[in-house]
């Protein structure tokens, strides 16, 4: 089985700091992309940053120049640096992961998207 672990969410000021983190663990062959997705109360979730394996990122216009995201591959993990948070991105976080694994010894490496649990990100103006 695998699992993605999330910690760091919580309650900070505007124009502060929070580092998430998200860590897969698990019987897997390796892992693709991870990202960091975000859902406010009554939106849609929408893509926060990604980054491949190779360390090619992608983010959201609303969060360039304040969020990076980074990872470890050795480690399976993947992190979200956010700085100059604001009230309106206070969101549930959600890890994604894109994993390749097989179910059986005798079955072949498929891709599967994995998510984390979430983690709460409240930001107070």
């Amino acid at each position: 089985q695998v699992q993605l672990v999330e910690s760091g969410g919580g309650l900070v000021q505007a124009g502060g700091s929070l580092r998430l983190s998200c860590a897969a663990s698990g019987s897997f062959c390796s892992i693709n992309d991870m990202g960091w997705y975000r859902q406010a109360p009554g939106k849609q979730r929408e893509l926060v940053a990604t980054m491949t394996r190779s360390g090619s990122t992608t983010y959201a216009d609303s969060v360039k120049g304040r969020f990076t995201i980074t990872r470890d591959n050795a480690k399976n993990t993947v992190y979200l640096q956010m700085n100059i948070l604001k009230p309106e991105d206070t969101a549930v976080y959600f890890c994604k992961a894109e994993i390749l694994r097989r179910v059986a010894d005798s079955a072949p490496y498929l891709q599967y998207n994995y998510w984390g649990q979430g983690t709460q990100v409240t930001v107070s103006s």
